[in-house]
């Protein structure tokens, strides 16, 4: 027999094993401070979501049409390349995501990191929390609310990469004339969490 028919052992490693192994690395990394964005996804009436928090809050939620993996790319790039799946840090948010898609939710309770935004985009994106549930602002209101009344046009680029929807509602700011505007999930995924706000009981 010579050396070339030797041949490594080889053991069955079952799917779940893997995710087994995924998961003690992570919470490993977690408990030695090695880890930096933890991310889940979830399910929900407008498509699959990403959750993502540092330490801090949570950092973005991210939509199936975004693409995941240029998601991940993404907070790799601008926040951490220490990103692992951690679901247990995202536990709550889910909960409460769970909870507003069923509408006994109407404002969220988590700790929020705008890592992902700076300057003029960060301070619209900070107001738009006080848009209450089931009320609509026009991108101009939004404007003058925020100190800046000719700033209609980088109010729209705020919304349009709000890293926190739903959560951060920019859903909820609206052309001038009423019309929709754009939205990062989508119009449709726009369409939904409107009708979803205005069909609840007391809005």
């Amino acid at each position: 027999m010579t050396a070339d028919s030797f041949s490594p052992a080889s053991f069955p490693v079952g799917e779940d094993d893997l995710s087994r192994l995924r998961a003690r690395l992570s919470a490993d990394s977690d408990t030695d401070g090695l880890l930096d964005v933890a991310y889940r996804t979830v399910d929900s009436p407008v498509g699959p979501l990403l959750l993502a928090a540092t330490q801090k809050g949570l950092v973005r939620v991210g939509f199936d049409v975004e693409d995941f993996g240029r998601v991940l790319s993404s907070l790799a790039d601008k926040v951490s390349p220490r990103v692992l799946e951690f679901p247990r840090r995202l536990d709550t948010v889910a909960s409460e995501l769970d909870e507003y898609f069923a509408g006994r939710r109407r404002s969220f309770d988590v700790d929020l990191d705008y890592a992902m935004s700076a300057g003029f985009r960060r301070t619209v994106q900070r107001y738009l929390p006080h848009i209450g549930y089931g009320h609509t602002q026009s991108y101009k209101q939004v404007a003058e609310n925020v100190g800046n009344p000719k700033a209609v046009r980088a109010v729209g680029t705020a919304c349009a990469t709000n890293p926190l929807p739903i959560v951060v509602p920019c859903h909820r700011v609206l052309r001038s004339d009423g019309g929709l505007g754009g939205y990062l999930g989508g119009l449709e995924a726009k369409t939904t969490l409107l009708e979803l706000e205005n069909g609840a009981d007391g809005v």
